[in-house]
């Protein structure tokens, strides 16, 4: 009996406390994991209610073809020569993607690189975008008259040259959800400011912007990172004095770097392929710094920072362990390398006899095996000394 009555109570117990609840929050609502609101994946739209405007007018199409056409601009992504166009939508979202604008420029050439100064040369409007060529475009125009060919007696005249330049050009569509909607100038240039950059500025600049903050620190005070690529190392320190090509005691071939002559600071800047996989710096008091660690990660033409080491293991640009607080200690100073001669001769092979002829050694000190061939009509008789050698008969007076 006393089991069912406080079975009986907790029950009346529960229930008053949920109806309590439910009169103190009557609006609070719990949403399932799954229809709980998800982060946009899109940016917002730059321009607020561009999508309910009216379409565009033809003289609004005229006033922006007069205003676009034939404008120089420095472009923020990396063009491949193709017939496929660049696609921007009016949120800002850039398809293909970077890496995969890096492979299409590998695979068939760049029609213009990250930076580079380019030419509106062709702006039209379709139903739901706008579409734009740089550099004359993605296809070969030829004229009218270029298609047609005579034939007679001596053969074909006319026709397509097939001498005629390739395109260089490529192409870029600004879609839009509904159509093409009234816009200024201005405003079709900030749709277009992910692509192209309108502001007066030079390609170093433009490239700069694309950068990581770390990068873009080091390229302004003229430093070379482990991991850079060649158009980073030159846009951070110029274009070498001196190259060297050689291959390391791994068999790999490389490319070294000289900046700076003696008694400057002398910085080598070793590539293996387009990475910089060695930096080191020859200082006026004789210390060396030498870096291995890789500091930047360039992957389809896209910068980023290489991640960092774990704490407490061994720092690969020295050797050295770090510190308790798990930093990298300070680089020290490489201990110098004997230097080589110059050898035509790769590692591993043997080296054959000198051909240097042997110097006389100091008396008392012990003589070489290798013995002096005896003079052609001596019978195979060794010459005397010279000081034993009877002097020469002098004519008589």
């Amino acid at each position: 009996m006393l089991r069912h009555i406080t079975r009986s109570l907790g029950l009346v117990l529960f229930v008053s406390i949920g109806a309590l609840g439910q009169q103190l929050a009557p609006d609070i609502q719990v949403k399932p994991p799954a229809q709980q609101d998800q982060p946009s994946a899109q940016r917002a739209n730059p321009i607020p209610g561009l999508e309910t405007r009216h379409p565009i007018s033809e003289a609004t199409r005229m006033q922006l073809i007069q205003i676009i056409n034939a404008e120089f601009v420095r472009v923020r992504k990396t063009f491949p020569i193709g017939e496929k166009s660049i696609t921007l939508s009016s949120e800002g979202e850039i398809k293909p993607s970077d890496g995969r604008l890096h492979q299409l420029a590998m695979a068939y050439g760049a029609a213009a690189k990250v930076g580079d100064r380019v030419q509106i040369t062709n702006i039209s409007f379709k139903e739901k975008g706008v579409y734009l060529e740089i550099n004359g475009g993605p296809k070969k125009k030829s004229k009218w008259y270029q298609h047609i060919s005579v034939g007679g007696m001596g053969g074909m005249v006319g026709g397509p040259d097939p001498n005629q330049a390739q395109p260089t050009g490529a192409a870029l569509t600004l879609e839009f959800k509904h159509s093409v909607p009234e816009m200024t100038g201005e405003e079709l240039k900030q749709l277009l400011n992910p692509v192209f950059d309108f502001s007066v500025k030079t390609a170093s600049e433009v490239y700069l912007d694309t950068l990581p903050p770390k990068v873009k620190d080091a390229i302004t005070k003229h430093e070379v990172l482990v991991g850079m690529n060649r158009e980073m190392v030159t846009m951070a320190k110029d274009r070498p004095g001196n190259k060297v090509r050689e291959r390391d005691e791994k068999g790999r071939d490389y490319e070294e770097w000289i900046y700076g002559t003696a008694p400057q600071d002398v910085v080598f800047v070793r590539f293996v392929g387009d990475e910089v996989i060695q930096v080191k710096t020859m200082r006026v008091g004789g210390e060396m710094v030498l870096k291995d660690k890789k500091e930047v990660d360039v992957k389809e033409g896209v910068a980023s920072l290489a991640s960092a080491s774990p704490a407490g293991g061994a720092n690969a640009a020295n050797g050295a362990p770090a510190n308790s607080s798990g930093a990298a200690p300070a680089e020290q100073p490489a201990p110098a390398q004997p230097t080589r001669r110059p050898t035509l001769k790769r590692p591993g092979e043997e080296t054959g006899p000198s051909l240097v002829a042997p110097t006389p050694t100091t008396p008392g000190a012990p003589t070489s095996e290798r013995k002096t061939e005896p003079e052609w009509g001596t019978g195979g008789q060794q010459p005397p000394p010279q000081s034993q050698q009877p002097p020469p008969n002098k004519p008589p007076l």
